[in-house]
């Protein structure tokens, strides 16, 4: 299967609210051969995914503004703009935007596939839009029942 070279200039790149944090795809894995997939991603203060595990992709984050704190395997890290971590596969992760001010990040998944769940879940944005409206019950409710189908167990506490 070929593909052809991608080239996406701001604001270009389909754009998703997922749980109030907006992701632009750079590439996917129709561009890559499913090989990866790579996203920009602004956390407003606040923001950032409950602890999960993947079961299939590497997930790799690269802090481009501000700041965002990663809890790994029960260790927090807070990181700061230029900072890089990588989650292996079956690493229970999360991160969180504590800090008052927009974080600004890269996240990288190999192979890809999990993009798929942000188009199946997250809402459609202009392109080249920053903000998306506070996450509602049924955003999250969705986000839960459609993770496990893409390998992703989220770790709530209590279950």
């Amino acid at each position: 299967m070929s593909h052809l070279p991608t080239i996406n200039t701001p604001p270009q790149g389909r754009t998703v609210a997922v749980v109030s944090d907006v992701y632009r795809f750079l590439t996917t894995g129709e561009e890559t051969n499913g090989k990866y997939a790579l996203w920009e991603a602004l956390v407003p203060p606040g923001s950032g995914p409950p602890p999960h595990v993947h079961s299939r992709e590497e997930e790799g984050f690269y802090v481009l503004e501000g700041e965002i704190t990663f809890t790994v395997d029960g260790e927090r890290v807070v990181a700061k703009a230029g900072t890089f971590a990588n989650m292996p596969v079956g690493t229970p992760h999360s991160f969180k935007n504590e800090s008052g001010r927009p974080a600004r990040l890269l996240i990288s998944v190999a192979p890809a596939g999990l993009e798929q769940m942000f188009f199946e879940v997250g809402l459609p944005l202009a392109e080249g839009a920053t903000t998306a409206s506070p996450p509602t019950k049924g955003e999250i409710e969705r986000l839960l029942a459609v993770a496990p189908g893409y390998g992703i167990e989220v770790l709530l506490p209590g279950h």
